[in-house]
Formats: structure tokens, C-alpha cells, sequence
């Protein structure tokens, strides 16, 4: 049974005293949902999310993150990717710290990497319906780019489908932006640029009686964390990462 030290990945880390901005900007640059916070001496403090940091508009800020600081989930290099993903799911997070018995931060083993780990080793039974999200966050065609950025911060999630005239034409994810971003200095740039113009297409969709291996096995093939259920051409749900470790039945 594979170790999280074997998938431990390093990753951008905050001390305390970082500035709230400092954080703002890893999260928009980078592929993380959370960044890890120590005490200066690798001691694990806690963690700040994308949301909390997206909220601080101002670039002059001295806000610092030790005031949003929330409790990290965390398990030793010795834990199974197993207790990893259960660590993940209680958090609602898409990471988990690595620490020793001191608490001294070794690392971060990230969702995305166990995620085809867990379902290649173990049996998903059921079917989309029973574990996908009803309520959908989606995003209009025409609506700035930065809006996704709004959505992060209201809804929590880093991907949205885009939506016109009712259908679904395409999915819009922060992952978008930075490709885009290679282009664009600043987000202001695309304070003009509608959604639909950077979004990824066709969206990877599936039916709500689809098996969960089988969407499983979808996320993992286009490397995406969510996708749309649609049912008659009409979204009916969403399913990702975490609705699956939930199918997974990982037990601590």
C-alpha cells in the first residue's frame, strides 16, 4: 500500500507575517486551492484558502494571513494515500499537509494526484445521480473573465460550465485564465474578455445513469476535477473529485 511520501510534492508555503496580497497573488499564478502557513521555522500554523484570498482587493494591503488562518488537515509521510484522501474529505480541501510528530511541514500531497491512484485500487459502485451536486454554479458566455473570480469567491469552486441560451457550450476554469494569462499582464486586461472566448470546449459532460467508474475514469482521462451531468441537452447536476471520494467509501 502506497505511502503519501511517495506522492509528497513541494509546494509554495506562507510564514505568518506573509502579506494577505503575497497569497493573492500565489493563488491566482498557480495551480493551488490552498497554500500552506508555518511559523517561520516550517512549524505548521494552518492554511489559507483561495477564497479568503481573492476577497482582499486592495494591492497596497498590510493585512497578513495569520488572521484568516484556518485549521490544516495534515497526516505523517508514513500515512496511506488512503488516510490522505480522508483527510481531504473531511477538510473539503484539494490538498493535505505533510508533517512529522513535531508538526514540522515536509510537504503537500495534492487531490489531483492520489485521485487516479484510489480509483485504479479500489471498486466505485453506483451511479452519478446518487452522489452528484444538484445545485450548479454556472457562468453566462458573456460575462467578463473576471467574474470567474467572483465565483471562486462566492461559490468556493474553480471551474464553472458556461452557459448560452440554456445549453451548456463550453466550462470556464481558473486553469483557463492562467493559460490565457501568458498573453495578459494583468487581470485587468480582460475586463473586456467574455467568458466564452477563453473557455475550454466541448465540455467533457456525462449522464446522470452513468456508472461512477466510468465518470470517474473520465475525470482522470481529461484531467479535469468536475463535470457537468446533463440530461436531455439540460444540466441536472455536477459531480467531481470530491462527490467520488465520497462513492470510494474510504474508511479511517
Amino acid at each position: 500500500m502506497r505511502t503519501v511520501e511517495e506522492v509528497m510534492r513541494e509546494a509554495p508555503l506562507l510564514v505568518c507575517t506573509d502579506h494577505l496580497t503575497k497569497a493573492r497573488k500565489i493563488l491566482r499564478d498557480d495551480i493551488y486551492r490552498e497554500l500552506y502557513v508555518h511559523n517561520g521555522s516550517r512549524k505548521l500554523m494552518g492554511y489559507i484558502d483561495i477564497t479568503d484570498a481573492l476577497r482582499i482587493t486592495d494591492t497596497r494591503s498590510n493585512v497578513t494571513v495569520e488572521g484568516f488562518l484556518r485549521e490544516a488537515p495534515h497526516v505523517t509521510p508514513n500515512e496511506t494515500i488512503e488516510g490522505a484522501a480522508l483527510a481531504i474529505r473531511r477538510a473539503g480541501t484539494d490538498s493535505v499537509a505533510i508533517a512529522d510528530d513535531h508538526s514540522m511541514l515536509l510537504g503537500v500531497v495534492l487531490l489531483s494526484d492520489i485521485f487516479p491512484l484510489l480509483i485504479s485500487s479500489r471498486e466505485i459502485e453506483g451511479r452519478v445521480s446518487s452522489f452528484m451536486t444538484r445545485e450548479v454554479v454556472s457562468i453566462g458566455a458573456e460575462e467578463p473573465v473576471p467574474q470567474v473570480y467572483n465565483l471562486i469567491v462566492e461559490s468556493g469552486y474553480t471551474a464553472f460550465p458556461v452557459l448560452k441560451g440554456g445549453n451548456i457550450i463550453g466550462i470556464v476554469s481558473r486553469r483557463d485564465i492562467l493559460r490565457r494569462r501568458r498573453v495578459y499582464k494583468s487581470l485587468k486586461n480582460l475586463t473586456k474578455t467574455p467568458v466564452e472566448s477563453i473557455m475550454s470546449t466541448p465540455a467533457i459532460c456525462v449522464s446522470p445513469d452513468e456508472d461512477l467508474k466510468n465518470a470517474a475514469a473520465m475525470l482522470v482521462k481529461h484531467d479535469i476535477s468536475r463535470m457537468p451531468v446533463v440530461q436531455e441537452k439540460k444540466i441536472v447536476g455536477i459531480v467531481d473529485r470530491h462527490d467520488l471520494l465520497k462513492a470510494l467509501r474510504v474508511q479511517g
